[in-house]
């Protein structure tokens, strides 16, 4: 067993972050394509019904996220990060593929989004094992003093992955009308995902296990190697695991607020054309992706628990100001900086979840720990985002859904003020 350069440290995180961009760029072409393949699946005389529909699709792929978290973090508990991301990324892109192929109801029926349906079940089981892996791999493959640092990435390949989907948007606007868009135009990105995974499946192929992984499965007895990636081992970190809980709860839907129901807000309420929505929300999320490594900085210097404070008392204040300013100044300037102002301050959160997560628990069962708590309350609340949100506009109650957001912010800021700081008390030095 060896001990890994920064060199190679930063080649294994750029392996496992790349990995994570084309996984989330699968995952989000879904949510910025929407509001072309709706039709095609749930045809409606309502532009709002047809987006609650893909919207609840969407959210069914968030409800898998919770079983795929144990499933692939018990895995990856047992077998290794390396062997669980690569499987991970596989069933992401099988995914893809079957969604760019499936026919539509006008041509099949009701099988259409039967297929969608379960297409995005089993890529919602991927993504569920996604983070949790990545989370862990990430915190364990960087050094001790960076680990702010060099985690804050999975975020900010998360990001590069919806800008991705986002440019490719933006290429297809340019070259296609409205009417080719829907007909076959937003077939084209989840091709294109699907053989993105042919380079990320090499990629993660050559990735080094963590040396922490590695020390552990060497140096456990038998029993506490079986029980390694178990429920019952990872009931003995109760308190870990209602902080995860009660932390992800505001970030989470926070988070899909702004980076996936904004777009179709700033359509379909502020009735701004789609390609200014696309510029917007791209070099918005450019700007949101470069700060992610820097608060992770930060926190390697400062502390963890600060970045939550900025996220938890900025986000509960502010929340509704900037939904209401929108609607006051619909301009696509103020939209740019009213979308920022909100993306910097989930920042604070954004930037650290993973390492905070991660040093909350032993190895033998931190992919479990991360995984699975955060995968019940991101399939709960965060995938369940764009349903309240378009919901609440459909019974003409639209700024409710705002007060819902800074609430949810409000209760994880609560956690933050009585959680450990984490960089102090971390099992990942133990």
């Amino acid at each position: 067993m060896q001990n890994f350069s920064q060199k190679q440290i930063a080649a294994n995180i750029v392996k496992g972050s790349l990995g994570n961009m084309i996984e989330w760029f699968d995952w989000y072409i879904y949510a910025s394509f929407t509001v072309y393949f709706a039709p095609s699946f749930f045809p409606s005389a309502n532009q709002t019904a047809e987006l609650l529909s893909a919207a609840g699709v969407f959210a069914v792929g968030f409800l898998m996220r919770p079983l795929g978290s144990l499933i692939m973090g018990k895995f990856a508990d047992i077998r290794g990060r390396r062997a669980a991301l690569t499987v991970s990324v596989s069933i992401m892109a099988a995914g893809s593929l079957i969604i760019a192929l499936v026919p539509n109801y006008a041509t099949i029926g009701i099988v259409a989004p039967t297929i969608l349906i379960l297409t995005r079940m089993v890529q919602g089981l991927s993504l569920g094992g996604e983070y949790g892996i990545s989370a862990t791999y990430l915190s364990e493959m960087a050094s001790p003093n960076r680990r702010g640092y060099y985690a804050s990435f999975q975020y900010v390949t998360l990001i590069s992955g919806q800008l991705s989907a986002l440019a490719i948007q933006a290429v297809l606007q340019f070259f296609l009308d409205e009417a080719q868009l829907q007909a076959w135009g937003w077939r084209i990105p989840f091709f294109v995902g699907a053989l993105g995974a042919l380079l990320v499946l090499y990629l993660r192929l050559s990735m080094d296990e963590t040396q922490q992984f590695e020390k552990a499965s060497q140096g456990q007895a038998k029993k506490e190697h079986d029980a390694r990636g178990s429920l019952k081992a990872l009931m003995k970190y109760p308190t870990q695991v209602m902080t995860v809980i009660g932390l992800t709860f505001g970030g989470t839907i926070a988070f899909y607020t702004y980076t996936t129901y904004m777009q179709k807000y700033m359509i379909n309420t502020l009735g701004l054309p789609s390609r200014t929505v696309t510029a917007i929300n791209f070099l918005a999320l450019l700007l949101f992706m470069l700060v992610q490594p820097l608060f992770g900085a930060v926190s390697d210097r400062i502390g963890r628990k600060a970045l939550l404070y900025w996220f938890g008392i900025l986000g509960t204040i502010l929340t509704v100001p900037i939904f209401l300013g929108l609607q006051y100044f619909s301009s696509p300037v103020s939209s740019f900086l009213l979308m920022l102002a909100g993306l910097l301050i989930v920042s604070g959160y954004t930037s650290i979840n993973a390492i905070v997560k991660a040093e909350m628990f032993p190895t033998e069962i931190r992919a479990l720990g991360v995984g699975l708590p955060y995968g019940l309350t991101v399939a709960i609340f965060g995938g369940t985002v764009e349903y309240v949100a378009l919901w609440s506009k459909s019974i003409g109650h639209e700024n409710w859904f705002f007060y819902y957001v800074s609430f949810a912010v409000l209760v994880s800021l609560v956690v933050y003020i009585r959680m450990l700081e984490t960089s102090k008390n971390s099992h990942l030095e133990k």
